[in-house]
């Protein structure tokens, strides 16, 4: 990624609007490769994410965090491995959220996620107010990343009664799956599973609109 940041260095005033364009670009990919999604080199991004990039409008329209967390979950899945030294995907996610339901773990500061306005700015208020978006059980796909976002398992976090757990899915099978499968149509490949998260969604903005009326 040195790269990005040699070949498209910050722009000036000067600076022509395609030149801007390229370095927000440059400055996205960075953050995907060095922070959102990293892979275990810490310092290589897959170009497939520029293709996402073209239209910046397109762009933030599409589910980042789901992306965030496919990958953040194949990850630990992988490093359960007995031989597995190394886990790429968003730490500081996996850490913040082990600080905050692990009091032992936190340092000696009050733990208040989401207070800061800075941070609250940049989250819809549609995520804040109707908490039912926390815990959507959904398929999470990131090209070849397929997992599960098990929330019903977790209920307690969610300041809701926890019954008694059935056997988790597994994924043994899709998580052989890789990038390695070249030219593959990815959204044709999962397709059982994107319209799995889509009435997820769907169920989910039902009651959300519910909620709402009552």
């Amino acid at each position: 990624m040195g790269w990005l940041r040699d070949t498209f260095p910050e722009p000036d005033n000067d600076s022509t609007e395609l030149e801007r364009i390229q370095y927000a670009q440059a400055y996205i990919l960075e953050i995907i490769g060095g922070y959102l999604m990293p892979d275990l080199s810490r310092n290589l991004v897959h170009l497939r994410w520029l293709l996402k990039l073209v239209d910046f409008r397109v762009a933030g329209e599409l589910s980042w965090g789901s992306a965030v967390l496919a990958k953040l979950y194949k990850e630990m899945y992988g490093a359960t491995l007995p031989n597995k030294v190394k886990i790429g995907g968003c730490l500081s996610l996996l850490q913040s959220w082990a600080r905050f339901h692990f009091p032992f773990l936190r340092p000696r500061f009050e733990w208040t996620p989401y207070d800061d306005p800075v941070i609250r700015a940049v989250i819809s208020d549609e995520y804040v107010q109707n908490p039912n978006a926390w815990h959507v059980k959904v398929p999470l796909v990131n090209y070849a990343t397929v997992d599960m976002h098990q929330s019903d398992r977790v209920l307690r976090q969610f300041g809701f009664r926890q019954p008694i757990l059935v056997a988790p899915e597994v994924f043994d099978e899709e998580h052989k799956v890789d990038l390695r499968l070249l030219n593959m149509d990815w959204p044709r490949y999962w397709s059982g599973y994107i319209e799995m998260w889509e009435i997820g969604m769907i169920i989910y903005l039902l009651g959300n609109r519910l909620s709402f009326q009552s």
